[in-house]
């Protein structure tokens, strides 16, 4: 292949511009390389499925015939929500799977998220994946075989035995027109829910709205429509349904944080002293809580895949990211699924008989940004972080640098690092009130200023 494109192996997955990066040639040659990484004498079965993205169907069908034409037996899952390709590989034992998919990117954008057994494939794993991709593979191996299948029934199936609600719930769901309203909307009725449908028709253009639940803006439809309904609550999914925005009765956002802040103390209650995992982005709120409760709080990276791997690295039974991944291997199999943890959260909500407002009462009150995103070029973002750790350690600031900088101020904190996922940089923060939050903005972003 000529002008591979190297920028789109990212830490936690591949992702680029469909037709232009992200190729069909590209996902032959992807089919062909994974198949070298299995473990010798593997005979399962790869899932294979995707998005709803346009470009899809053509990449999956070229990723399949170059996984065939290596000798693999695919499973295929056809279009679906990526946790459900997860799910399979857990039910069905398989060897790995393969989901074609851009997440919440734009649409022009597509990509692939892996796993081989169990564990998904990040960082070195997926530039030695790059490396066998770049092989010339020119003899077909005795061909694999390709099954059509369908998961969905035995996943609901699983969810509604798992997460029975003691009270019925009227719930406004978004899936943004991605691949979860399919599957969500009968799963939530199946609990006893009145469920009210907003953009759950499958479509790649994605007319109505970004499908990503961690941008204000993505949210107002789903606001309103949960105040004009009086309903419970609203759940949001992103383009591929692995991530979940939630709000109150009330239209108002829940953050990730705050999400699991609340299920880790349910967790607590009946698990004392578990571990439990969020991300370099999260509230300080959530690590107080944490510990205050009994358990064992870990800082960690930012990414699916990273947290995953900490997650078995570490035995916790939760963890989440404030981009919408929670995470639960408590009662599940550890990995990110917005259907699933929708379900979890009504199931909170039931068993406690509170609103989210009741359940957060006793949480300190903070002022927060949300993600803010500068767009900055993939070979300079890294650059750009390091040279701040940098200059900040040189003024003496309590940095934490496990993943870009989050500065510790006495009452506080920012954060500056490298999208993994974007051609950005991300800040954050997090202040007792507005006039120190401007204080802590202006030190990141009085550097940023100079340094352009």
């Amino acid at each position: 292949m000529t002008d591979f494109p190297h920028h789109a192996f990212r830490e936690y997955d591949i992702r680029g511009i469909a037709a232009t990066d992200i190729t069909e040639a590209l996902a032959y040659q992807l089919g062909r390389g994974f198949a070298e990484m299995l473990p010798a004498n593997e005979t399962r079965s790869i899932i294979v499925g995707r998005d709803v993205r346009l470009s899809g169907p053509a990449l999956q069908a070229s990723l399949i015939r170059g996984l065939n034409d290596a000798g693999v037996n695919v499973m295929d899952i056809g279009m679906a929500p990526t946790p459900l390709a997860y799910y399979a590989v857990h039910q069905l034992q398989a060897a790995g799977s393969i989901h074609v998919t851009a997440s919440h990117n734009p649409r022009k954008y597509n990509g692939f998220k892996m796993m081989i057994g169990t564990s998904s494939l990040h960082g070195d794993d997926i530039q030695r994946l790059k490396t066998l991709m770049q092989q010339k593979y020119l003899n077909v191996k005795s061909v694999g075989k390709t099954e059509s299948f369908s998961i969905t029934e035995n996943y609901c199936q699983f969810v509604v035995d798992d997460c029975p609600l003691s009270r019925s719930f009227k719930v406004v769901i978004d899936a943004g027109n991605g691949p979860s309203g399919v599957i969500a909307a009968p799963l939530y009725r199946q609990l006893g829910c009145e469920v009210i449908e907003l953009y759950c028709e499958p479509d790649g253009n994605f007319p109505n709205h970004h499908p990503d639940p961690t941008i204000a803006e993505n949210m107002i439809d789903l606001a309103n429509t949960v105040r004009q309904h009086q309903a419970d609550l609203g759940i949001a999914f992103d383009g591929d349904g692995d991530r979940i925005g939630i709000v109150d009765q009330q239209g108002t956002i829940i953050w990730s944080d705050k999400l699991l802040l609340l299920l880790s103390r349910r967790l607590l209650l009946e698990h004392p002293g578990a571990t439990i995992i969020s991300e370099i982005k999260s509230s300080q709120m959530l690590y107080n809580a944490v510990e205050e409760a009994g358990g064992k709080a870990v800082m960690w990276r930012t990414g699916h895949s990273l947290i995953k791997a900490k997650m078995k690295e570490t035995g916790a039974l939760l963890a989440g990211e404030m981009s919408g991944h929670l995470f639960f291997a408590d009662r599940f199999f550890g990995f990110d699924d917005a259907t699933y943890a929708g379900a979890r959260i009504m199931q909170m909500l039931a068993d406690t008989g509170c609103t989210f407002a009741e359940l957060l009462t006793d949480v300190p009150e903070t002022v927060c940004t949300p993600e803010l995103r500068i767009d900055c070029s993939d070979e300079d973002k890294f650059d750009i972080v390091n040279d701040a750790i940098t200059h900040f350690k040189t003024l003496a600031y309590d940095i934490i640098d496990i993943d870009g900088m989050r500065i510790r101020f006495e009452d506080g904190w920012g954060l500056l690092r490298a999208s993994n996922t974007q051609p950005a940089l991300v800040m954050r923060f997090e202040a007792p009130n507005h006039k120190r939050l401007a204080e802590m903005r202006d030190v990141i972003e009085s550097w940023l200023a100079d340094k352009n």
